[in-house]
């Protein structure tokens, strides 16, 4: 069985396993809209690979992280604006 950990998503706790993106553990939480665009449309991830910058998020309190590209840490809190 694989490691698992756990971390908060707009203060919700979610397990994920060891290694998963904090993009993964959004989508588990439920979360669809990561953020809203200047227009106010819900935006999510779309490439996967940290260019089109739809994924962003707050992570620990600091803004516009690319949640694709970063791996989630135990007590990571995550916070969308979507």
């Amino acid at each position: 069985m694989s490691e698992s950990i756990t971390l908060t998503v707009n203060g919700r706790p979610v397990t994920v396993p060891k290694g998963s993106m904090v993009s993964a553990a959004i989508s588990r939480a439920g979360v669809q809209a990561f953020r809203t665009s200047v227009s106010g449309r819900p935006r999510g991830p779309l490439c996967g690979m940290g260019i089109c910058l739809e994924c962003r998020v707050t992570i620990d309190g600091r803004p516009h992280c690319r949640s694709c590209q970063i791996p989630c840490c135990p007590g990571m809190e995550v916070q969308t604006d979507g």
